[in-house]
């Protein structure tokens, strides 16, 4: 004798209506579980608790279990570090831009903004910089590739006897 087919309605009964929607690891409110910002961000679990153990991001809640729940904007800052990581940004220097931004966020006294403004201006002169080393590793590293490539074609031709 087989076993009755459970419905949606009941499956969501035993296992949370946001599973049977789709959204697992999405929690009531908008937060999700860490797997669920892993798949996100395209960033492993290991990297996620390694960011929050250095500093970087932190968890907005946790669950009564003690599984860390993360929101919209947390992911969105995984995704600032995770494009300041190609630019060979330090730990320190990411903490203090992310520190800027949070501060210029909260709406900093007039004072302090003039400063953070000025911290940003000189992030963003840094990140356009590493932008152009990179360029030029690309272009010697394009420039490699045409040139295996030429090498390649030319011992093909040789070996055919042309």
């Amino acid at each position: 004798m087989t076993k009755p087919r459970l419905t949606r309605t009941e499956i969501a009964g035993y296992i949370g209506d946001a599973f049977v929607h789709g959204d697992a690891g999405r929690e009531r409110g908008g937060r999700m579980q860490i797997g669920t910002v892993a798949e996100r961000t395209a960033l492993s679990l290991r990297t996620i608790r390694y960011y929050e153990e250095a500093g970087l991001v932190a968890p907005s809640a946790r669950t009564a279990g003690g599984f860390r729940l993360y929101t919209e904007a947390d992911c969105e800052r995984l995704q600032l570090i995770k494009q300041m990581k190609p630019l060979g940004f330090s730990l320190d220097e990411m903490r203090d831009l992310l520190h800027v931004l949070d501060q210029l966020a909260a709406g900093a006294e007039e004072a302090p903004r003039g400063a953070l403004i000025e911290r940003l201006h000189d992030f963003t002169q840094s990140a356009g910089e590493r932008c152009d080393r990179l360029r030029e590793q690309l272009a010697a590293a394009t420039g490699f590739a045409g040139m295996l490539q030429q090498w390649l074609k030319h011992e093909c031709l040789r070996g055919s006897g042309q």
